[in-house]
């Protein structure tokens, strides 16, 4: 009697863990690019640097984001997301479970800046200044 439970309660675990849950969604509204996007620095090598990144369609338009890691002169690691899309360009820095997200002001030639209020953040190959006020932060790209 004892091995005939042991045994449906074998088979019942089994089937329970077995089945397999459907999490395709609705795809005719969202479709997710299953290509990679490849980042390049400025001699056109891929940047491994990249933590991740992402592209996503909707309604045929690209939303893009991009995340890195970034370290301050103090040690400190920084996530940094940059993320683009029809809308606005926009780079979010979070430090110490906050996070500031600023938009896409101007590019002068190889540099892009991005402000909201008083904080500005200029990009510049692996290089992040980000200003407030009278503090200056410099962030450079990391590898993981």
């Amino acid at each position: 009697m004892k091995k005939r439970l042991t045994v449906a309660a074998a088979a019942i675990a089994l089937v329970l863990t077995s089945c397999k849950k459907n999490e395709s969604g609705n795809k005719s509204i969202i479709k997710e690019d299953s290509s990679t996007t490849v980042i390049t620095d400025n001699n056109g090598k891929i940047d491994s640097a990249t933590v991740s990144s992402s592209t996503l369609e909707v309604d045929g338009k690209k939303d893009e984001k991009t995340n890195f890691v970034y370290k301050a002169t103090d040690g400190t690691l920084v996530k940094v997301v940059f993320e683009n899309n029809p809308k606005e360009s926009t780079v979010a820095i979070t430090s110490n479970k906050k996070t500031f997200t600023l938009k896409k002001t101007e590019t002068k030639g190889d540099e892009t800046i991005y402000k909201k209020d008083d904080m500005t953040a200029r990009v510049k190959g692996d290089s992040l200044h980000l200003e407030q006020g009278n503090n200056i932060i410099e962030l450079k790209k990391t590898k993981i």
